[in-house]
């Protein structure tokens, strides 16, 4: 036990070494010594044989990257429940033959389970075809509801993309008969609410309709079969060239290269209400009645948006396709923005997205039933990827707990005494800490408070003790006032602002 006590102690200082970008050779020869004590206490032929690592696509977090994600987590949370939704949980897995045929080309990254007594199961590929079976196992025809939680895909990883085989998804969504665009809109309206509390830089959100697009197809000459295999290749074109989007739809997807350039000329188009009411006019578009009621209902969004303020950050985008299967109205897309070297905005990646899916509710229920349900997923990884990187660029120190006083004392002998505030202080719904040590020296517990941000320290000595009272510090500005020990709990909550 010595020996690992004195292990533990050494990686510590290496540890503090490295934090206090101490000069490298100090740090090498601690390492050194680190090992040399890992070797004499675990000698070679103990060790354990295999690599110690994550699975491909996974992560561990530290508590310095927990309480970021805290903070992003509690961001979208609140603007959830401000906008009065309600909170569900599902299974991390599902049956099989629930999420079969929900996800088009995107079907072939779910991750299948072994028989588990009968039944085949896979992991969860997103919240909301689980969302749809639980509306419609439980008849629920209206509901407001967010849901927080981990996701599965068996894909190729890109880290530091934020881009995992285990990740979070945060949705939100609408269910149930309501007027058009109204709920869409608020949908719109939280996601411009979010990315810009989140303070990650500057986005714009690009919406479409895939009534739109499926009439675009049949005008242009698609085969009705092939049209959803084509919104899969068009919605490429956020990371692929048009010319190599086209090269697939003739390549592989079999379509004549004049309907691809006919494709073309429509994917390519963005813009506002002015292109909206360009498209209304277009002769052949205007007479395909899928078309026609989709941008009549996009004109009607943007009204709505130009209500609720946030028309600059929105932009009408065919080349948007979002190749999930169940989209049946407007999809949307929050991507970052960054200034190139001609000083235009370009994308640098997809931060949320989402849209209309009336019909799948209607797959799972017995009678056909159908309940139209609106929603988005926050892009969580890469928002926490963005936060990471700002954090570390501007130095923040960041707490990872919430501690708001330390209970310290002033002499030796008076852990008793200690743990009889700290008790107190717990049972008034004060976060408060004591170190775990009978006698431990002023300095040691004054610096333990630097190093965790822990504002407030009730000192406890032989003088207090006599007198009555309790020295409180403010750790910030060592300013310190003696308060009377019957009134230390009111005095600290005032200074914390706690009820």
């Amino acid at each position: 036990m010595a020996e690992e006590e004195s292990l533990r102690k050494q990686a510590d200082l290496v540890r503090r070494l490295k934090q206090d970008k101490a000069p490298q050779e100090e740090i090498a020869e601690q390492v050194a010594k680190l090992l040399d004590m890992k070797a004499k206490i675990c000698p070679e032929e103990d060790r354990p044989k295999f690599v110690l690592k994550t699975p491909k696509g996974t992560r561990d977090y530290s508590p310095k990257q927990m309480a970021i994600r805290d903070r992003v987590f509690s961001v979208i949370i609140d603007c959830f429940k401000r906008h009065g939704a309600e909170t569900i949980d599902t299974p991390v897995f599902e049956l099989k033959e629930t999420l079969t045929g929900k996800y088009g080309e995107d079907s072939k990254l779910i991750y299948d389970l072994k028989d588990q007594g009968g039944e085949l199961l896979s992991l969860r590929y997103d919240l909301t075809v689980p969302f749809a079976r639980f509306l419609a196992m439980n008849k629920i025809t209206n509901i407001k509801r967010y849901h927080i939680a981990k996701v599965y895909r068996r894909d190729n990883p890109a880290m530091t993309k934020g881009r995992y085989r285990e990740f979070y998804q945060c949705d939100f969504d609408i269910a149930g008969q309501y007027d058009p665009m109204i709920p869409d809109a608020e949908c719109l309206k939280i996601i411009h609410e979010i990315l810009s509390a989140l303070q990650i830089g500057a986005f714009v959100i690009k919406v479409n309709d895939r009534r739109i697009l499926d009439g675009m197809f049949a005008v242009c000459g698609v085969p009705e079969s092939k049209f959803r295999s084509i919104c899969s290749a068009v919605d490429k074109l956020d990371k692929m060239a048009w010319d190599d989007v086209r090269s697939e739809m003739v390549g592989e997807k079999g379509l004549s290269p004049e309907i691809a350039d006919h494709i073309g000329e429509y994917v390519q188009l963005r813009g506002g209400l002015s292109l909206i009411e360009q498209l209304l006019q277009d002769p052949k578009l205007s007479q395909n009645k899928l078309a026609r009621e989709g941008l009549e209902e996009m004109k009607l969004l943007f009204e709505y948006l130009t209500i609720f303020g946030i028309l600059e950050q929105v932009s009408f985008d065919l080349s948007l396709a979002r190749g999930l299967d169940y989209y049946t109205g407007v999809i949307c897309e929050a991507v970052l923005q960054q200034s190139d070297q001609t000083d235009e905005s370009v994308s640098v990646g997809s931060i949320a997205g989402g849209g209309r899916y009336d019909g799948l509710v209607g797959m799972f229920d017995p009678k056909g039933r159908k309940v139209p349900c609106v929603g988005f997923s926050v892009g969580i990884e890469r928002i926490f990827s963005i936060m990471e990187q700002k954090v570390a660029a501007s130095e923040e120190k960041i707490r990872t707990t919430g501690t708001q006083v330390l209970v310290a004392s002033a002499q030796k002998k008076l852990l008793e005494e200690r743990l009889k505030l700290v008790s107190e202080l717990w049972d008034s719904g004060i976060k408060a800490e004591v170190l775990y040590k009978k006698n431990p020296k002023l300095l040691n517990q004054l610096q333990y408070c630097e190093e965790t941000g822990i504002p407030l320290v009730a000192i406890l000595g032989e003088q207090e003790l006599n007198d009555g009272v309790v020295k409180l510090r403010d750790v910030a500005t060592r300013e310190e006032v003696n308060v009377r020990r019957e009134g230390i709990i009111e005095e600290i909550k005032r200074r914390t602002c706690l009820p």
